[in-house]
């Protein structure tokens, strides 16, 4: 497995029709520096956008991944995307004077052979790859699709995919090893569809560049020769077409028996590469397509971006810790006496937090709260709900450091036990929504296994510089207290 970072040497071009939007297209790949990542590059537009190619700017999965920042969009990135990571490119600007790049034959091949004839070079920087250490599953019932994560020392990929077809049957595949078996046996697996979705492709505007030479067409309905001979017409299909004996199409000899097998798992390649890094995973794929495809890249990245940023401020690896004291302080602007947690023990990025607060007798309230029978106070349990909360800012977006977060309004807050001395606060907060700068959560405080403490809280998250904020004197609303 490769350890250094890849470019290539030169830059190269093709030109060709984009499959779905029918444009010319002039594509060039160019060489990039250490951690550029990949990056489509639009030079027809004012400014020459720039889209880096990961989840978060996806804009559409109709028929193919399509992604895009304001009215700068690429469509069918997936054929490219699978030849750059197949090559274990990291680093590549992908240049296009259009909207969609060349469907080329359909397969990722033609890319391939453009990128070795560029040349791969590597770089000082290591590798970031991702290493998948937990089941991440992805389902949807009522496409019968599923996608696992498991974890590996390799990437490793299956596919199985059932379209109930005579002329396809149920197909598997397997890739063990990238570098050794992706141009061999996969780069040049051709996109397919069914004969029965080629008039409704076309009626919805897609497959505008399509022919019988960049596509593998199913036969999978029986059609008339008058029938047959006004669906080319409408597709503007000159030359005669027949429905064969094959179940293709022209009888059109397939690369490989399984070829759409294949070229699903070529897919699922060049969508995995939105995630932004390289895994060290094995992938086990049940009927994929680009919107599962996407889904799934989206919970991986999460994962990415949550390990950047645990490494980010946790700086030495602890049994059972996710932050220590050290790390909370990095990410939370409050200090002694008023820091109310000690470690995070569990962290799902904009999702949920667990946090440990040791209540112990050195706590300044405890002198004045009460004499001789000391009783952490309720509003000081708040306040260690909320500093947990706080830690759910952590997105990888802002520096959660030069942020302040202040309560609007808190609700349904009760108190059920006392916490005193020696107890041991265990807080579960979970984000309810999250709006630009307002957020909601939800919390409870724990001592062994009974509840404690209980609220919903929103609160504005200002810069540290608006400490003026009108939301500093927001008054609680709806807050019912009962402590035993």
């Amino acid at each position: 497995m490769l350890v250094q970072q890849r470019t290539i040497k030169k830059p190269v071009s093709m030109s060709g029709v984009g499959l779905h939007t029918g444009v010319q297209t002039t594509m060039t790949f160019k060489p990039a520096s250490e951690n550029f990542g990949i990056r489509f590059r639009r030079i027809d537009l004012g400014g020459h956008p720039e889209i880096p190619a990961d989840v978060d700017h996806v804009v559409d999965i109709e028929r193919g991944t399509t992604i895009g920042i304001g009215e700068a969009k690429v469509h069918t990135t997936e054929h490219v995307l699978a030849a750059v990571v197949g090559l274990e490119i990291d680093n590549i600007i992908i240049e296009l004077n259009n909207i969609e790049p060349p469907i080329a034959d359909g397969s990722s091949m033609p890319f391939v052979e453009m990128l070795q004839e560029a040349g791969l070079q590597e770089q000082d920087e290591p590798k970031d790859y991702l290493i998948i250490d937990q089941l991440i599953h992805y389902h949807n019932e009522s496409k019968g699709v599923d996608i696992v994560a498991l974890p590996s020392d390799e990437f490793r990929m299956s596919v199985v995919i059932d379209y109930n077809n005579p002329a396809l049957g149920t197909q598997h595949t397997g890739l063990f090893n990238l570098e050794k078996e992706f141009v061999t046996e996969y780069a040049s697996a051709r996109t397919f569809c069914f004969l029965h979705e080629v008039e409704m492709l076309w009626d919805q505007g897609l497959i505008k560049g399509g022919n019988m030479d960049n596509a593998i067409v199913i036969n999978d309905r029986d059609l008339s020769d008058s029938e047959l001979r006004k669906l080319t017409h409408k597709l503007g299909i000159e030359h005669s077409v027949i429905l064969g004996s094959s179940g293709v199409l022209n009888n059109k000899k397939l690369h490989y028996r399984n070829e759409p097998a294949r070229h699903k798992l070529l897919d699922l390649i060049g969508d995995l590469a939105l995630i932004g890094v390289p895994l060290r995973a094995q992938i086990l794929s049940a009927r994929p397509g680009h919107a599962s495809n996407v889904e799934f890249a989206k919970m991986v990245r999460k994962l990415y971006q949550q390990k950047k940023l645990v490494r980010k401020y946790q700086h030495e690896k602890k049994e059972g810790v996710v932050f220590d004291i050290n790390a909370i302080q990095r990410i939370l602007p409050h200090r002694y006496p008023f820091l109310m947690i000690d470690k995070i023990i569990d962290f799902e990025m904009d999702k949920k937090v667990v946090a440990v607060k040791s209540v112990t007798i050195n706590e300044p309230f405890f002198q004045g709260h009460f004499p001789g029978r000391p009783v952490m106070p309720g509003v000081m349990i708040v306040e260690s709900m909320a500093q947990a909360g706080g830690v759910l800012l952590l997105n990888g977006l802002e520096n959660p450091g030069n942020k302040l977060v202040y309560f609007m309004s808190m609700n349904n807050v009760k108190f059920r036990k006392t916490v005193v001395p020696g107890d041991q606060l265990v807080l579960e907060v979970e984000m309810v929504n999250r709006r630009s700068k307002v957020i909601h959560i939800r919390a409870k405080a724990f001592v062994n296994t009974s509840v404690v403490a209980e609220g919903e809280f929103t609160a504005a998250i200002v810069d540290r510089e608006e400490g003026g904020s009108s939301a500093q004197g927001s008054v609680p609303s709806n807050v019912s207290i009962s402590q035993n």
